[in-house]
């Protein structure tokens, strides 16, 4: 797949027309990959530290993982008005440095055995707010290396590189953490996203971005602009509704499968980890499906029917009884297809709002959709915590698995479920100064 076959950089080199004979792509895949491999891990690290390690209850698991996602509320939308006027490689440089360094700090506090669960809120915040400036710049920055037509498969490419992270990284967090110890698994984290620092930072062609006016606008301008663009385009303006609804009931989800698993059917850190880690096979399938079914079928209807099976997998969960040697199969099967087909949509969802989106806009529309879309669930995870100290994880996991299917039921009842094989027409307008 050509990764910008005539593009020319801005020292004046041609970029090269394959993918993987482009020095700088390798860099970057290997850095993109370390640093989703290593914020998998940690995503598993902490809570499973807090529940085996501290003892944590419902209502603190919950709050460990809200003081996480608060950064996507607080930040998102201020971030991507920063990132829009910025090189995306030095904002991934910076803030994989920074997390390498949040989490060494705990692994050192760890082993002097200070980790407690103030430290641990602390870490979860500032990886946090770290993955969100991270989450922004990677999603703004394929669209100025890419032409539009070539969006759906450059986006295949690199979430598979995130779906192999997934594959290891919550396999290894689980077991470093069940194996080791939760220190050791940190620092592990910490190592990797250090490689994706030390990989990316090595990338020679400078990144263009988009040309800047030279009295920029206000912060607050650029945020609003943002905001007006993405409720005032129909595709756009569900898919934040749609993602909100899922990643509200989807955090609230995790909050209790977390508890459900090592306590109810009393499965090993590994264990856990394992049955985590099948969503990354899933979800390289799906990005290799993402390539092909949208052209065949139509974007719409790959969008509606993958959410409407990806989100219903979780109302199997509920009903698993048994030994692990029973158990976990089955977590691995549920997990896979979640996987393949969330990752369908992911993909799906990118490119459509990638190609509807102006060259100047892209980083304030992906975090207005982030802002939107992840803002509640810091809510989710809180109320996960609380329904399952009052109702228990079964009944718990039941009720918020069938509100992720709010989801698939928005996109179902909107125009976005009426796009066909082909993506709208990309906008002619002139794209802003930012």
């Amino acid at each position: 797949m050509p990764f910008c076959s005539s593009a020319v950089s801005d020292s004046g080199r041609p970029v090269p027309s394959s993918l993987w004979r482009d020095g700088d792509f390798r860099r970057l895949w290997v850095g993109q990959t370390a640093s989703q491999l290593g914020e998998h891990a940690s995503l598993v690290v902490l809570p499973l530290f807090a529940v085996l390690t501290l003892n944590a209850g419902a209502g603190q698991l919950g709050a460990l993982r809200a003081v996480g996602q608060a950064p996507i509320l607080l930040l998102s939308l201020f971030v991507g008005a920063w990132v829009d006027r910025w090189r995306t490689r030095t904002v991934m440089v910076l803030t994989d440095a920074g997390r390498a360094l949040a989490l060494g700090a705990a692994a050192v506090a760890g082993l002097l055995g200070g980790l407690g669960l103030p430290a641990l809120l602390v870490v979860a915040f500032a990886v946090g707010a770290l993955s969100v400036f991270f989450d922004v710049a990677y999603q703004a920055s394929l669209v100025r290396l890419v032409k539009r037509d070539q969006l759906v498969r450059g986006n295949s490419a690199l979430e598979g590189s995130r779906s192999v992270a997934q594959i290891g990284g919550s396999a290894l967090g689980g077991a470093l953490v069940s194996v080791l110890s939760a220190p050791i698994a940190a620092a592990s984290s910490a190592a990797l996203f250090a490689l994706s620092f030390l990989s990316i930072r090595r990338m020679r062609r400078r990144e263009s971005i988009p040309e800047r006016s030279e009295r920029p606008p206000r912060v607050w301008r650029r945020i609003h602009e943002g905001l007006r663009f993405v409720v005032g385009d129909t595709a756009l303006r569900t898919v934040c509704l749609a993602s909100a609804a899922f990643q509200f009931f989807f955090a609230a989800v995790m909050t209790i499968y977390l508890l459900f698993l090592p306590r109810d059917l009393h499965l090993s850190g590994t264990a856990v980890g394992l049955a985590l880690a099948a969503t990354g096979p899933g979800a390289l399938l799906g990005s290799l499906l993402a390539a092909r079914l949208p052209n065949r079928f139509g974007y719409g209807a790959v969008l509606v029917s993958a959410a409407a099976l990806g989100d219903g997998m979780f109302l199997f969960v509920p009903a698993l009884h048994g030994p692990s040697t029973v158990t976990v199969p089955a977590l691995l099967a549920v997990n896979f297809v979640f996987g393949t087909f969330s990752q369908l949509v992911n993909v799906t969802v990118m490119a459509v709002r990638q190609t509807v989106t102006p060259y100047g806009m892209q980083g304030r529309a992906a975090a207005t959709i982030t802002f939107v879309g992840m803002g509640l669930t810091p809510l989710g995870s809180l109320l996960g915590g609380l329904l399952a100290e009052g109702w228990g994880t079964r009944t718990s996991l039941l009720v918020t698995a069938a509100g992720m299917l709010l989801s698939p039921t928005l996109m179902a009842l909107s125009p976005l479920a009426r796009l066909g094989r082909t993506l709208p027409a990309p906008p002619q307008s002139p794209p802003p100064s930012v």
